[in-house]
């Protein structure tokens, strides 16, 4: 028997007339700017159509793997060697058990939009949505262009690394696909070098992007400004960092840098205060390249990474074995960033956290750099990883609300690698205008259509387009 599942219905999380009028007749029909995810270009620039519905919702997604571990499901069904259709079976075993798990909501999001499917997954349910769904990604429309179409993506922002070869954004292009697809620079490897042999690695990876040798401090970074002056010649606009730490602000000299970087060029370790001694000479090296091209800079800080060892051994990085941290980065954050002012080279900041605790102290710390010039120069990211559901995303926003302006927040992004997630925009969408409709019905801000229908859009696609320089 199908069961259709009461939860996705038009007016899914509008819980006012208010509500239901500024996301059906005004946020429904914005198109995406996904300004920060996590794509392949190489799946856009192939136009990859997948095999089969398995493949295009579990390939990578760890918030999935990991629901299914707990649950009990073993790791041959997750990035194990189970087949497409085993995985997918043990998956709808699972949802059921997700119920107050965002993944319930985004699961039937997806199956809805683009699938058309309706019905509850489950256990009894799961062959016949895994038929239809690979059946559908088998028709007109449901390639990855197809499917970006699907979802009015107007801009994405993949992520890569500056050694990048950029052939598949090259590729794209060049071949006039309609959706705008661009790149941020993400530069973690250039500061990491806390594994010597595998950062040296990186920089013979580097020297041959570039053709050059190095074997200096000096060679390095003009190697980074040319991959960066390269990144820029492609489109790109933005940068991303991952911060696991405070920010790193140590004091250093520019002979105490030349002497790090030989030693690490001769294989040998350093210490930790020159680890962040070289990682402070690098972030600050990378904001400047940054302003001096006009990009943006955004910084992920929060995340404590590969925390169990033994399944890091045996199933590799990125498998969903990592948390919220709990250190504190508050001085070190304005230390960095004041630097920069103080020498006017600093650039438009998103800055998002994962842990939320930290959520008013971000919130408070981009009105320390705003600058009179330019509209909400420095931003708060929306809700990131673990936080990227209903309640951390209303948190974020009240927090926005309560210490700066949220009219001029620059809205969602997908942070993720699945084409499939552009749900998470709608889900945005359908949380902010429940919020200000609330706000509404408890006669905390005024009924003014007008006003609220450009906050909404604002919100939603034209603070980031007006924003970013794409």
């Amino acid at each position: 028997m199908q069961i259709e599942n009461p939860i996705v219905h038009p007016d899914f999380l509008l819980q006012s007339d208010v509500a239901r009028e500024l996301y059906h007749d005004y946020a429904a029909k914005i198109p995406i700017i996904d300004y920060h995810c996590h794509l392949p270009p190489a799946d856009i620039a192939l136009d990859r159509r997948f095999e089969n519905l398995s493949q295009i919702w579990l390939e990578g997604d760890h918030y999935k793997w990991r629901a299914m571990r707990t649950h009990g499901i073993d790791e041959h069904y997750c990035t194990g060697a189970a087949s497409d259709k085993e995985k997918f079976n043990k998956w709808a075993e699972t949802v059921p058990y997700t119920l107050r798990n965002p993944l319930y909501h985004w699961t039937h999001l997806e199956l809805k939009y683009p699938f058309g499917i309706t019905e509850i997954l489950n256990a009894a349910s799961g062959d016949r949505i895994y038929q239809k769904g690979t059946e559908l990604l088998q028709s007109e429309g449901f390639s990855v262009r197809g499917l970006l179409h699907k979802f009015n993506v107007k801009t994405v922002c993949t992520t890569e690394d500056p050694i990048d070869t950029l052939e598949h954004h090259a590729a794209i292009q060049a071949d006039g696909f309609g959706v705008k697809v661009s790149t941020a620079w993400r530069p973690d490897n250039a500061i990491a070098v806390q594994n010597v042999q595998k950062f040296n690695v990186y920089i013979d990876k580097l020297a041959t992007s570039c053709n050059k040798n190095i074997a200096t401090f000096d060679d390095y970074l003009q190697a980074l400004h040319q991959r960066h002056e390269f990144f820029h010649s492609m489109g790109c606009r933005l940068s991303d960092h991952g911060l696991d730490g405070p920010f790193p602000v140590t004091a250093y000299t520019d002979a105490e840098i030349k002497s790090i970087f030989g030693k690490l060029r001769t294989g040998q370790a350093v210490s930790p205060m020159e680890e962040q001694m070289f990682a402070a000479c690098m972030l600050y090296n990378f904001a400047v390249m940054d302003f001096e091209k006009g990009w943006v800079q955004q910084y992920h800080v929060g995340a404590i990474r590969n925390v169990n060892l033994k399944a890091i051994r045996e199933i590799g990085e990125a498998k969903g074995f990592d948390s919220i941290h709990d250190f504190s980065y508050a001085a070190s954050m304005g230390a960095f960033f004041n630097r920069l002012e103080e020498e006017s080279k600093l650039a438009k900041t998103i800055l998002y956290n994962l842990n939320p605790r930290d959520n008013e102290m971000i919130a408070t710390m981009i009105g320390n750099f705003q600058n009179g010039k330019v509209v909400s120069r420095f931003q708060y990211g929306s809700g990131w990883w673990f936080l990227d559901q209903k309640d951390g995303m209303e948190k974020q926003l009240n927090a926005l609300s309560n210490m700066g302006l949220l009219f001029h927040f620059v809205g969602m992004v997908t942070d993720s690698r699945s084409f499939l997630s552009y749900s998470r925009h709608e889900y945005f969408r359908r949380i902010l205008c429940n919020l200000l409709g609330r706000d509404v019905v408890n006669g905390e801000i005024p009924k003014d259509m007008k006003l609220l229908a450009q906050m909404v859009e604002a919100i939603c696609y034209n603070n980031a387009n007006d924003y970013f320089d794409f």
